[in-house]
């Protein structure tokens, strides 16, 4: 039963919803009913996208959401829905995607859409100030006035839903085959080749793009495809972005030289620089890189693991309601440790907002790390978003795995088995699904299952796991592949409660779900399978190309195969 007049988020298992538990906005969840409730009542949708680590999603909470006389507009104007994206990623990707569709601009979070009575949006934003600033207006005057937007013209919005579904539908052209190195080359021209990144600012660490470079170093020994890598790893693990003290890396930065982070850690990034780290340390080894891999895997086992036993996702960027608090340090806090500033830029005046990033100069002593650390115990920890999700679990198994290859002494081996173990009870016998509800799963988790069943089929040389790998590649295709497109849909295609049927071939924050199953079914000898995959995916990369770097490295993966060389995912044996 639709309790519209109550705030519902009290019940829920997301930590991102039940920080929303006390507001007076009148938050439903998503569901079928509560658009079918909209519907019935000719009523516009609020729906707001964030999760429970962002900072500007707190932001805007405490400025708009808390407030008495904004949640008063909200609840007499909009049916109002709040959305975890990592519990839903597939409605993140359809209302980001027509973020992007309207406004031209990449999207963000929080993300607010509003959407007609039939779930269908017409219009959005990101964050909205409660009072107007910096160019934007204020969110109740945007409320009042998409409001009457509406009610003046419902009937010409309503019926733009065949105009928005044709422009967020992929174009595809009639490409089977094309020579990818072109389009790597275009990547690397982007790339700042002093500072590392994509030029400019904010610095995000795409390790999307930074494995498909070393994929394509693999396969030709040529240096200019591994300079770039080797230029953000050391911006990755000497500058503001890593933690000196206790390992990890926040998810991106503000400015251009990697010093100011956004103080967010996530799980999806550092299982990803896990196995960056890995895969260039097994081409090049560095003890350097060594130190900073450990110590994530580290950090991840001790602050990462949740009541289950298997990872939670996320910490908070703000501790006590301050920003990076728990990760900054003020200079008369740390001036006396003794050698400190032969180690880390010390200024007095700090480096940011009259406080101290750690930015490394040598690597430090135990003895000053011990220091340090023990100044920080003294903080309360930021926020721990605990839910566990499939395939983050399944990436760290992965990464696991291919550090144990560098570093055979620390066992990661067995650490990834006893993580799997666990993945095995939770979710291959009973319900594979994607976080909370059994109801929920996506390709993504089956992708990224099937990818660490992989791995510890070729790590262990145990035939079961390649029998279980090929099970669960046969129920992959029969719950998301669609024929009509030889593409796999985001979410289940008899279990869609959206508008739109999302297809995602493009990488986000993990790489694509599409990409990875080609992968995997190339490894499983699948070739039929792969080859109409591969198709589809060569249709869609002269477009959106830009966007698909591990599509790229999946495609030459199966060529070179079809070819038959001797080559894996990570590259060839290269003939000298």
């Amino acid at each position: 039963m639709i309790k519209i007049n109550e705030n519902v988020l009290s019940d829920d298992l997301s930590p991102y919803l039940k920080q929303h538990k006390d507001n007076p906005v009148n938050w439903q969840t998503w569901s079928k009913e509560i658009i079918e409730f909209s519907k019935k009542n000719k009523k516009p949708i609020l729906l707001s996208i964030g999760y429970a680590s962002c900072h500007w999603c707190h932001v805007m909470a405490h400025e708009s959401f808390e407030d008495n006389e904004t949640a008063r507009l909200m609840n007499e104007l909009f049916i109002n829905i709040k959305v975890d994206r990592e519990e839903r990623p597939d409605l993140d990707f359809i209302f980001q995607s027509s973020f992007q569709l309207f406004n031209q601009a990449g999207g963000g979070w929080p993300l607010t859409m509003f959407l007609d009575e039939n779930g269908v949006p017409f219009m959005g934003g990101t964050y909205f100030p409660k009072e107007s600033k910096h160019g934007l207006p204020s969110f109740k005057e945007v409320l009042q006035k998409v409001s009457d937007a509406y009610k003046d013209q419902r009937e010409k919005i309503v019926m733009q839903k065949d105009l928005i579904v044709k422009n967020l539908d992929l174009k595809k052209n009639s490409v089977l085959n094309q020579d990818l190195k072109p389009i790597i080359e275009v990547s690397l021209n982007h790339l700042d080749p002093v500072k590392g990144g994509y030029k400019g600012a904010p610095k995000f660490p795409t390790f999307n793009l930074y494995e498909t470079l070393l994929y394509f170093y693999n396969i030709s020994n040529d240096t200019k495809y591994l300079r770039p890598v080797e230029i953000i790893l050391k911006q990755l693990c000497s500058k503001g972005i890593y933690d000196h003290v206790e390992g990890g890396i926040a998810r991106y930065t503000i400015d251009e030289d990697w010093v100011i982070p956004h103080f967010e850690k996530m799980l999806y990034d550092n299982t990803q620089f896990i196995l960056l780290l890995s895969k260039y340390c097994k081409i090049k080894p560095d003890n350097y890189f060594k130190d900073k891999l450990e110590q994530t895997i580290d950090f991840l086992k001790k602050n990462f693991i949740n009541k289950e036993g298997l990872l939670g996702s996320a910490y908070d960027a703000d501790s006590d309601g301050e920003e990076g608090k728990y990760y900054t340090y003020l200079y008369n806090e740390i001036k006396n440790i003794e050698n400190i500033d032969k180690h880390f830029q010390i200024k007095p005046e700090g480096n940011w907002e009259n406080k101290i990033i750690l930015i490394e100069k040598e690597k430090p002593t135990k003895e000053i790390l011990e220091k340090l650390l023990q100044i920080r115990q003294q903080k309360n920890k930021p926020f721990f978003d605990d839910k566990t999700q499939l395939d983050l679990n399944c990436l760290m198994v992965s990464a696991l795995i291919t550090a144990n290859e560098i570093l055979p002494k620390k066992r990661y081996l067995n650490l990834a088995e006893e993580l799997f173990f666990k993945i095995e009870k939770k979710y291959i016998k009973s319900e594979i699904h994607h976080s909370y509800s059994k109801d929920i799963v996506f390709i993504e988790d089956y992708a990224f299952l099937i990818n660490a069943i992989n791995d510890l089929s070729a790590a262990t040389m145990n035939f079961k796991y390649k029998d279980l790998a090929k099970r669960l590649c046969q129920q992959a295709i029969e719950k998301f592949y669609l024929n009509d497109k030889n593409i796999f849909q985001k979410n289940p295609k008899n279990n869609n409660d959206i508008f739109f049927r999302p297809i995602d071939i493009g990488d986000n924050t993990i790489p694509n779900g599409n990409a990875v199953m080609l992968i995997n079914l190339v490894k499983l000898g699948m070739m039929n399978e792969a080859k109409k995959l591969s198709e589809s995916l060569n249709g869609y990369l002269n477009i959106y190309k830009n966007h698909m770097m591990t599509a790229i490295r999946a495609l030459d993966y199966y060529n070179n195969i079809i070819d038959g060389k001797n080559c894996s995912e990570q590259g060839c044996k290269i003939e000298v």
